[in-house]
């Protein structure tokens, strides 16, 4: 499923028009970003969280010339799987 499948799919069960059902849920995607911009975690009971978690930097190593290079510390969004999602994918 990708964004334009949810936002039919939401158009069609909640008889909203196309556009009304794509502002809702961008606005839902630009809140979970803004939340997690700001290091905030968004929790959907039944489905997940989503965090962010820091990584320290390392050296690393090219995988085509084999030369050393620094890779910087960074942020990343991290997806845990919550306890009813995971049991019912599991019941396919």
């Amino acid at each position: 499923m990708n964004r334009s499948d949810l936002i039919e799919i939401l158009s069609k069960d909640s008889g909203l028009t196309k556009r009304m059902a794509e502002e809702i849920v961008d606005s839902v995607f630009n809140s979970m970003t803004n939340s997690l911009a700001r290091g905030e975690r968004v929790e959907i009971r039944g489905f997940g969280n989503f965090k962010v978690k820091a990584y320290d930097g390392y050296t690393g190593r090219n995988p085509k010339t084999g030369e050393l290079i620094e890779v910087k510390p960074k942020k990343m969004p991290f997806f845990k799987c919550g306890k009813e999602l995971k049991e019912r994918v599991d019941h396919l």
